[in-house]
């Protein structure tokens, strides 16, 4: 591991801007799991709003000021400057005033943050107390801005007014998450003063969310847009939070097309040689082939603890240089049961070690191998594992905001959709099932770039027929993935709610092939393809606009 730094200047402006995000926000310390005091919600009204553009303007000027002195002190400059000044841009251009969708704005965050607070012991239960018991004024903060909005003529989508209303509503039943998890969740033998507390604040939030509801209902949905683009000049700050880079809009819309026809054409003829039939067809046959299945969760650990396991070791020896303590990686079944799959990286000593979970849903014992094998390969090695642990392998070199909080999910998703191809072009998965259920997701990625940029940007059609709306979204996201109607609603109308975010993961891919393309290019027969991973992987969880500046200018 690498020799402790000594903090330069820029180093320390990177810190300070932690500590800051910290006091502005709490929650930020329960994301880092940072000692202090987490009782409080960041403040989210219109003077939140301006104390956070306050701070943001006051830390740029400090970054600028700040002389770096080695190439680690120019990536981070580089990367928190662009941060920094994009949340001024989001800041002026009253974003916080419609900032509400169904399943990334406060309305969500404001619950959600209950789920990441430790809750072992007496002294943890009278601290979420404490911070239910402050909702109801975090809340009333946010309909603050929302007001304001509505004051100013700067409004939501209604399509997500009426999402939200129903989740609001849902958070404040009787058997919403507020009295069951007072109820269900807390310990049997808490004190009684501390019991007393809890239920009590549960009830305040219940209610605050009942009243945000009534907010909602009332004021801000007759008013709100019926239009869910959110417009060029709107989409492309998001666009550039998400991936980190300034793209060409309409050039990555026409490459989305292709993009996608080329992942059709190479399921439907993989589709011919094993169905001999369509799509539809190939999806039968991989399912109803036993070869496929696996049977019971204690055999879909070991599943995947094997497959991860040889790519680690096999990797090892190739395509990447992966050190010792980073070897270890867990393939775990998650205590949850939500269907979903995700890594968790190392502590910092390598102690306790990067962990695959995968979150089966009650009743399922049956899975398909030909589905998944590409999902352990985007999770685990050369995926995610490899990109978070190598940040962490790298800690002595790397502050703490470059450690905990700079990148994107353009760099994040577009690496592990990256690591997914690679494992197809070294020949992982050349089995037409496997690549199937590869082409499968990278389909679904593809179509989600087009339905986006579309959408918001009022772009003609794929089929001619007009410009983009909802209805059409829904049924193109239909025509593309292999899910059921309330998952693909839900997901478009994520889409419709987040400009940017989704095609964040396939934007990212192409940047990061593009990048190995253009070093490839430039280096000539000197270039070697595990010296390039080492050097991307190296620079840590950044903006693909900073990646490129650092792996061709650096």
């Amino acid at each position: 591991m690498s020799t402790e730094r000594i903090p330069t200047a820029v180093d320390r402006v990177a810190e300070a801007w932690v500590d800051t995000i910290c006091e502005l926000d709490p929650d930020v310390r329960i994301w880092l799991g940072r000692d202090g005091d987490v009782t409080g919600f960041g403040d989210l009204s219109p003077a939140g709003a301006e104390a956070h553009r306050a701070a943001a303007a006051n830390a740029l000027a400090n970054l600028n000021a700040a002389e770096p002195i080695d190439d680690i002190d120019r990536v981070t400059k580089m990367d928190l400057a662009r941060e920094l000044q994009l949340s001024l841009e989001l800041h002026d251009a009253k974003w916080g005033l419609r900032d509400l969708n169904n399943i990334a704005s406060p309305a969500q965050g404001l619950r959600d943050i209950f789920d990441l607070m430790p809750t072992e012991t007496h002294d943890n239960w009278e601290t979420i107390a404490h911070k239910l018991a402050n909702l109801p004024k975090a809340l009333h903060g946010y309909r603050e801005s929302l007001a304001q909005g509505i004051s100013e003529g700067i409004v939501p989508a209604r399509r997500q007014v009426v999402e939200v209303i129903t989740q609001a509503k849902r958070n404040a039943g009787p058997d919403g998450f507020f009295v069951d998890f007072a109820t269900n969740s807390a310990p049997a033998d808490l004190p009684e003063s501390t019991r007393k507390l809890l239920h009590t604040a549960a009830e305040a939030a219940r209610n605050a969310y009942l009243e945000f509801a009534g907010f909602l209902e009332h004021d801000l949905a007759p008013v709100a847009l019926e239009r869910d683009g959110v417009g060029r000049e709107l989409y492309q700050l998001h666009s550039r939070h998400f991936v980190g880079a300034t793209i060409d809009l309409d050039d990555t819309y026409e490459w989305g097309i292709e993009e996608l026809r080329r992942m059709v054409d190479e399921q439907e003829t993989i589709a011919k040689r094993l169905s001999g039939g369509s799509v539809a067809d190939a999806v039968k046959a991989l399912d109803a082939d036993p070869a496929r299945k696996i049977h019971g969760t204690d055999a879909l650990q070991a599943w995947m603890q094997n497959l991860s396991d040889t790519a680690v070791r096999e990797l090892g020896k190739t395509h990447f240089d992966i050190a010792e303590p980073m070897r270890a990686l867990e393939c775990m079944i998650a205590p949850t049961k939500d269907g979903g799959i995700y890594y968790t990286g190392p502590s910092d000593d390598f102690s306790r070690p990067g962990r695959m979970w995968w979150s089966v849903p009650e009743g399922v014992t049956e899975f398909d191998t030909w589905r998944e094998t590409t999902t352990v390969y985007h999770e685990g090695v050369p995926g995610h594992h490899l990109q978070i642990a190598q940040a962490t392998y790298n800690s002595a070199e790397l502050n703490t905001w470059r450690r905990t909080l700079a990148g994107t999910s353009g760099h994040a998703e577009g690496w592990a959709l990256y690591a997914e191809r690679l494992m197809d072009e070294l020949g992982y998965l050349s089995d037409d099932g496997d690549r199937f259920g590869m082409l499968d997701g990278q389909r679904m990625r593809a179509a989600r770039v087009v339905l986006d940029i579309g959408v918001h940007l009022g772009k003609q059609r794929p089929d001619g027929k007009g410009t983009w709306d909802a209805d059409y979204a829904f049924q193109f996201m239909r025509d593309n993935v292999l899910m059921e109607d309330e998952f693909v609603r839900f997901e478009v109308n994520r889409y419709l709610g987040w400009p940017g975010q989704a095609p964040s993961y396939k934007v990212g891919q192409r940047i990061f092939e593009d990048l190995r393309a253009e070093s490839a290019r430039r280096e000539g027969s000197s270039f070697s393809l595990k010296a390039w991973h080492k050097r991307v992987l190296d620079i840590g969880g950044v903006g693909l606009d900073t990646l490129k500046s650092a792996v061709l200018d650096g």
